[in-house]
């Protein structure tokens, strides 16, 4: 009988279990597809000879986690590589915006945009410099991160104080036209806002874009080599030295619930686990409290406040097998791990615009990725792994563009958009499709379908604006991943800080556990010392049926 069960083997479901088992627990994850990962799997699915990663691809969030780092990954396989360049952002009149991980090149390249802004983007670096590393603690401690916030006011107070976090809260196409007089710094910063689901005009947007251009700056976009899976098999090869176990192809069905207290799952073939501690929940928010906690053992509170849960934007991916490299007419891209595809600030607003309005956009904001370019092991010599996607509304009203697309998703409207995601790819690279050997289309269904987390292709948990972060995620007045019901917690993106490859759910989620259990062992002690010394049995004080032996 283990001691925890945890659902799912995503990164925060494999970085709780790890966390777990370093505490001396027994153990024991069930994943419902065929193999771990989640949404960090590769595969040679495109083409044999190509390795091609299924979801996520590039992790700068992992390369910052301290969570990762302490598990030491690289003693158990995982080496990160990079391509030459971090990022870039070509425009149509052969300029490019180029992201460097040494800041003089990046700050060479912004200063070609308009003289000075290269000394704007060393003032955000030197920002970087002084708060950085208590932002990402702070980020990365559980909620509320005390010790890390009361460390990160004082360097904030330092740096500038109301000032710099006006500049934090501010959309970032205000922000990069406070710091940029050209478009290059600006590009830079609204593109990697729109990593998440933020549009150019949201309230914290700018925050968030210079928090991922510094993490590019500091860490780069690294992948791991040979592939995403890679890390994958980094946490279960740990994780397995430690006596754990992970079953694959079976979904969990029902966390059962005891006088108030998670006991134990069921899964879909009908088995019956107990959980001796803990059940930790690597899934989405309204999949925990919607499908697998009975509503009877939840506050009726949590369905109205899910009722307002959002997701973020939905997804359309387009995987490639291309014989040489992308074609780009700018100089920046060719050796550029990940290129953003928008003609300007003003295309960006456009397309979120269109997100919102519910209307999948005529010239989608594309975000490709060049893997081999990244790490040569991807694919043969002269040869291009690469991979592109963008967003689309969950609920679609109608097409922007010329085509009739409604959102079905059927296999006419697969092609039609990723025929329109190759032609957008064209206006930068003429000549693109003549490289193209074969292509994979991941529309949201097939996204979902492959990982359950991704609802509706939704790639972050839940949306990453303000009004669902820190103490609103994910339902206003939680923020920490306990959950109404004593020994569940929830350990996946839908809970603080969210979306992103680094793990911290998923520690944030175990740390709960831990330390709910060393409390009541230290109650249970002093119980039993009390008994004792009113010459009673200090014996199991709390009789039959206290779980060691629970049958769900």
């Amino acid at each position: 009988m283990p001691d925890a069960v945890v659902i799912g083997s995503g990164p925060n479901g494999l970085v709780a279990a790890n966390l777990l088992a370093d505490a001396g627990w027994a153990v024991e994850v069930f994943e419902a597809q065929s193999e771990p990962g989640g949404a960090v799997r590769s595969d040679r699915a495109v083409h044999p000879d190509y390795v091609t990663d299924i979801f996520s691809a590039f992790y700068p969030l992992a390369a910052a986690s301290p969570v990762l780092s302490r598990l030491d990954l690289a003693r158990d396989g995982l080496r990160w590589v990079h391509a030459p360049h971090v990022l870039a952002h070509p425009l149509l009149d052969g300029r490019c915006a180029v992201l460097d991980r040494d800041r003089d090149v990046t700050a060479g390249n912004l200063d070609g945009f308009a003289p000075g802004d290269g000394e704007a983007w060393m003032g955000l670096c030197h920002m970087w410099d002084r708060i950085g590393n208590d932002l990402l603690s702070s980020l990365f401690s559980p909620f509320p991160p005390l010790r890390a916030a009361g460390v990160l006011a004082w360097r904030l107070r330092a740096a500038g104080g109301l000032r710099l976090a006006r500049s934090m809260l501010l959309p970032v196409r205000r922000f990069g036209e406070e710091e940029f007089a050209g478009q290059g710094g600006r590009l830079l910063l609204a593109g990697n806002a729109l990593h998440a689901d933020f549009a150019p005009e949201a309230a914290g947007s700018g925050g968030f874009g210079w928090l991922m251009s510094m993490l590019g700056q500091s860490y780069g976009f690294p992948v791991p080599a040979g592939g995403s899976s890679a890390l994958t098999s980094a946490l279960v090869r740990r994780l397995s030295a430690r006596g754990a176990a992970v079953h694959c192809g079976q979904r969990v069905t029902e966390v059962v619930v005891r006088r108030g207290r998670a006991v134990g799952v069921r899964t879909a073939q009908g088995g019956a686990i107990t959980a001796r501690k803990a059940v930790l929940a690597d899934v989405s928010a309204p999949a925990l409290y919607q499908e697998l906690v009975g509503a009877e053992h939840l506050p009726p509170r949590i369905f109205d406040d899910l009722r307002r849960f959002q997701w973020d934007f939905a997804t359309f991916k387009v995987d490639w097998a291309l014989d040489g490299p992308v074609p780009w007419s700018a100089q920046g891209p060719d050796s550029a791990g990940t290129v953003h595809l928008a003609e300007g600030v003003d295309e960006l607003t456009r397309f979120a615009a269109q997100i919102a309005m519910g209307r999948i956009p005529d010239r989608p904001f594309t975000l490709v990725g060049q893997m081999t370019t990244s790490d040569t092991t991807r694919s043969p010599l002269g040869t291009e792994s690469a991979w592109a996607y963008t967003h689309v509304p969950h609920s679609v009203k109608g097409d922007a563009g010329a085509d009739d697309l409604t959102g079905r998703w059927d296999s006419r409207e697969q092609e039609v958009m990723a025929d329109r995601i190759e032609g957008h790819i064209e206006r930068y690279a003429p000549g693109f499709r003549n490289k193209i050997i074969s292509r994979r289309i991941l529309a949201p269904p097939a996204l979902h379908e492959a990982d359950s987390n991704l609802y509706d292709g939704a790639i972050n948990g839940g949306t990453a604006n303000l009004h669902q972060q820190l103490v609103f995620r994910p339902v206003p007045g939680t923020g920490r991943p306990e959950t109404p019901v004593h020994g569940l917690y929830l350990a996946s993106a839908s809970a603080h800080p969210g979306g992103g490859v680094h793990g911290a759910p998923g520690a944030n989620a175990a740390h709960a556990a831990l330390h709910a259990t060393r409390g009541s062992a230290a109650i249970l002690a002093a119980l039993q010392r009390s008994l004792a010394r009113h010459g009673r049995s200090g014996g199991n004080v709390l009789g039959p049926g206290n779980g060691d032996r629970a049958d769900p």
